[in-house]
């Protein structure tokens, strides 16, 4: 088949939970033997990066994507769905299917747009699906109000919608999804892992990896780990990533006097990535929202228990299981949060083991190749088509 995997960022020229999936289910689709071209945003100055078996395709001049608050730059959002619109128009009859990521809607309005009358299959892809006061938090009254009505009519006028999580899934379902969302047994794209490490590096040292915004919650992690230490005194915390609320962070860290705990170097190579992960003596990411909670799954590869906290718009909770991947706190307060450090940094080797457990027992369907073959089989039956075999 020929098949258009279509997003506005490419994994590793930015980075990212998305941006590691979308090239995942690029990557499955040629592995599979279709046809592949990864439609997305120029970020490059020279040749097109390589991802084997995808032609990537630049349908979009270069542009910033996040404004100086983080929150993503509505022109960057319309010239994108623009030039998608443009390119699935003329180009149409060069795919059978073309699966678009939500993020943001407009993209999938584009696609809709572009490709009616046409018998070009369409998935819309939702990383996260938003409640109307969330867009409004985000957005501001008048925006917020028009983007939640945008992200409802793209859920309704897709032939297919797909997420990954239940909770998203629900969120769908109460959009007026046409059908039953495709909901994925899981994102894993790496499952060539070593053996897990069941010893925590010396001293203990909490980790967290992710983008420094607000919904993130990073600044929180200070006095949770200020508190652990009364418990555990030697405890320390890396903070991996960047972003605006970083000098909120680097602020609680000498308020609290941890300039020599709380280390902050910013984003690091995978390699390192990997290293930080592996020795840690737990993952802590206090966000109170996430889609699906890609970090959970690495981190649990190498035997690493996670901490998360409890929030409404937190799917990452779904992949936790207490006591044996990691524990969620009912809050980010800091003998609440701190707590849940203590209990993870102290269970030791045994936690580690069942959090690798549980990552090899999840591997076996959560691949982001399984959620690729599973959205394409069900644009296949949508379609009146015999579903497409996994690969």
């Amino acid at each position: 088949m020929r098949i258009a995997v279509a997003f506005d960022c490419l994994f590793p020229v930015t980075t990212g939970g998305g941006e590691r999936q979308y090239r995942a289910f690029a990557e499955a689709y040629a592995a599979a033997g279709h046809q592949v071209d990864y439609l997305t945003r120029r970020q490059w100055d020279d040749e097109a990066p390589v991802v084997p078996g995808v032609r990537v395709r630049a349908v979009s001049g270069p542009s910033d994507l996040y404004d100086e608050d983080g929150n993503r730059r509505p022109l960057t959002a319309l010239r994108y769905a623009a030039g998608l619109f443009v390119h699935l128009a003329r180009r149409r009859h060069e795919y059978d299917v073309v699966l678009v990521s939500a993020l943001p809607v407009l993209n999938v309005l584009a696609a809709r747009l572009a490709l009616v009358g046409s018998r070009v299959r369409l998935c819309a892809d939702f990383l996260e699906v938003w409640r109307p006061d969330q867009w409004v938090e985000y957005s501001g009254p008048v925006v917020g109000r028009v983007a939640a009505a945008l992200q409802r009519l793209a859920v309704r006028i897709s032939p297919v919608v797909s997420c990954h999580s239940r909770m998203n899934g629900r969120r769908l379902v109460a959009e007026g999804a046409r059908r039953a969302p495709v909901v994925s047994p899981g994102l894993i794209y790496r499952t060539d892992v070593g053996p897990a490490t069941l010893e925590a590096a010396d001293p203990p040292t909490v980790v967290f990896v992710g983008r420094h915004i607000p919904d993130k919650q990073v600044e929180t992690i200070p006095a949770a780990v200020a508190w652990a230490r009364r418990h555990v005194p030697a405890l320390r915390a890396t903070v991996l990533g960047d972003g605006q609320q970083r000098e909120a962070v680097r602020a609680e860290v000498v308020r609290l006097g941890l300039q020599d705990v709380v280390d902050l170097p910013g984003f690091v190579t995978q390699a390192e990535l990997d290293e930080a992960l592996a020795g840690a003596a737990c993952l802590v990411n206090p966000s109170r929202r996430e889609g699906y909670g890609l970090v959970v799954v690495e981190a649990a590869a190498h035997g690493t228990p996670v901490v998360l906290v409890d929030a409404s718009d937190n799917a990452s909770v779904e992949l936790v299981e207490p006591g044996v991947n990691g524990v969620v706190a009912a809050s980010t307060a800091p003998e609440v949060l701190g707590a849940a450090l203590v209990e993870t940094v102290t269970a030791g080797p045994a936690l580690r083991r069942r959090a690798r457990d549980w990552f090899d027992r999840t591997v076996v369907e959560g691949t982001a190749a399984n959620a690729a073959a599973r959205i394409l089989s069900a644009v296949g039956e949508q379609a009146g088509a015999a579903p497409v075999p996994h690969p």
